[in-house]
């Protein structure tokens, strides 16, 4: 997002992005799959690839804007990895890079944190 000159138009980008998610089906929406410490309800759920079984993908769903899209963004990042490559992913170097959390509330910053933990952890059920 280097290439956007301020946040509104950061804002605006991740929004854009997130109404690109690819909708996620209603039967994942469960408690098993949700992130409750988001301000925000988001549900993320990891699955094989029909392509390659050794490899996950991502689905995610936000009720707001902004967050959704950076549930796109870590659906992009994380899908198409193996469950140990998304264990193992550095997902600060990537919000450090985005300079995402000098831009969003405490409380956000903790939100997507817990995202990330979640994918995480589902990934390490794959093992």
């Amino acid at each position: 997002m280097d290439f956007l000159p301020d946040w509104e138009m950061r804002y605006q980008f991740l929004d854009e992005l997130g109404e690109k998610l690819d909708p996620m089906l209603p039967e994942d929406m469960v408690s098993a799959n949700s992130v409750p410490p988001c301000m925000s309800t988001v549900y993320v759920k990891a699955r094989p690839m029909v392509s390659d079984p050794s490899r996950i993908r991502f689905e995610g769903f936000c009720d707001t804007p902004t967050i959704k899209g950076v549930v796109a963004i870590l659906v992009a990042l994380f899908s198409g990895k193996t469950p140990r490559e998304v264990v193992d992913l550095d997902a600060d170097a990537m919000f450090s890079r985005l300079q995402l959390f000098e831009h969003l509330s405490p409380t956000r910053h903790v939100g997507v944190y817990a995202i990330v933990q979640k994918m995480k952890t589902q990934a390490q059920d794959l093992l």
